[in-house]
């Protein structure tokens, strides 16, 4: 009796494995068996630790990522505070510069100011008549 090879159901999980009972195998007489070689193969190494190398990867990643963002918003932060500082120092220069044009916008105060840096009035003007 022949069996069809293509008729036996194939595994799922073990592809290469073979689903044959024993009473379908030839078998020889015990004194005529040989011992099977022993071959040494590299074993398959587990897919987990290639996932297990990407998900560290990965969680790598999203850390340096929010490292990055949160680094960013601080110096935000910071440069907005440096630009409040010279907003109000923007201001308070402001504030001195009016009330000094105020002060300063009076005559009596036009001349005390030239007179203390050096400057005197200005004589009588020399009329000459026209001919």
């Amino acid at each position: 009796m022949s069996v069809y090879e293509g008729a036996r159901p194939r595994s799922t999980l073990l592809p290469r494995r073979r689903l044959e009972s024993t009473l379908l195998r030839p078998q020889s007489p015990p004194s005529a068996r040989r011992r099977p070689r022993v071959v040494m193969r590299s074993r398959p190494r587990p897919r987990f630790f290639g996932m297990a190398i990407g998900v560290i990867v990965v969680a790598f990643l999203l850390s340096f990522f929010s490292l990055v963002q949160t680094v960013r918003v601080s110096a935000s932060g910071y440069d907005m505070d440096v630009l409040n500082q010279e907003y109000g120092q923007l201001q308070n220069q402001s504030q001195q510069d009016i009330s000094d044009i105020n002060r300063l916008d009076r005559e009596s105060a036009i001349r005390r100011q030239a007179i203390a840096t050096g400057l005197s009035e200005l004589p009588q003007p020399i009329i000459i008549p026209a001919r």
